[in-house]
């Protein structure tokens, strides 16, 4: 789940100039499949404001895949929107499953990472990279990063969407996602949202945080196949993945939205007398 979302995680964050007051929500629900099968579903909640924001995720496994690894998970960050950017300050994530539960905790300030816990304290590994205190600078948490905002105020569905990337910490792994464009194509979900996504290719690369013999790692490092679907947040130059794929060697691995309701909110009058 983590990995997930980081993956997800395509922010570049350029103070352009914002759009006059835009606002939106989004609810959405997403089904996790591998091979077609059902593996988990979950839900995903955004609120961006004239000056702040704030989201929030919850997810668990599901079919099959439950009754042999049952988990959940959820997730949240939060921080300020600064020249119609996402600038997160606190960042938190839960996972649990039948023998243990964990939260991370970030607290961030302008990019960069003042404070980080892991509860319980994981074990040290020797073979593990170390994250140090620059590794941690210049990084967005993986939720915040899962939102692209398009800078400028033209068309926000551009090849030059894709064309950009992030350095992401988790409170355990620190990578560099970069993005490249691929095609335009259209999307449905069951309720919500039909029309226009564009399709990025994504790149993993990590760099610190690791155990490089892991072999998610190597494989998620060497993999080109691995593709994001966005669409807009009505309201708002910030779109958001609607479909994610990664080719597995057990068949593909897909996060879709079913419902993708998302709408505008008008902006907030200043009162006079």
């Amino acid at each position: 789940m983590r990995l997930g979302f980081g993956l997800c995680a395509t922010a570049f964050v350029a103070l352009a100039p914002p759009a006059a007051s835009a606002q939106g929500r989004l609810d959405a629900q997403y089904e996790a499949t591998l091979a077609g099968i059902p593996v988990g579903k979950g839900a995903w909640t955004i609120e961006i404001g004239d000056d702040t924001f704030s989201a929030s995720a919850q997810g668990g496994t599901a079919g099959l895949l439950k009754a042999f690894s049952g988990g959940t998970g959820s997730g949240a960050s939060q921080g300020r929107v600064v020249s119609g950017a996402l600038v997160a300050n606190a960042y938190t994530a839960t996972t649990t499953t039948q023998k243990k539960s964990e939260t991370i905790r970030l607290v961030l300030a302008g990019g960069n990472v003042k404070d980080f816990s892991i509860d319980p304290a994981p074990p040290v590994d020797p073979d593990r990279i170390v994250v140090t205190d620059a590794h941690r600078k210049n990084v967005l948490d993986p939720m915040t990063g899962s939102m692209l905002r398009v800078p400028g105020n033209g068309e926000v569905l551009t090849p030059d969407a894709c064309r950009t990337g992030a350095g992401i910490f988790d409170g355990r792994l620190r990578y560099d996602l970069k993005l490249d464009y691929k095609r335009m194509e259209t999307v449905k979900a069951e309720k919500g949202y039909h029309g226009p996504a564009i399709v990025c290719a994504i790149y993993f690369t990590p760099v610190a945080g690791y155990i490089p013999d892991r072999p998610v790692i190597k494989y998620l490092a060497t993999e080109r196949r691995i593709e994001i679907a966005f669409v807009p947040i009505a309201g708002t130059r910030v779109l958001v993945p609607f479909r994610m794929t990664i080719p597995t060697p057990f068949g593909l691995a897909m996060l879709e939205a079913t419902s993708f309701v998302t709408s505008a909110m008008p902006p907030r009058v200043a009162k006079t007398n």
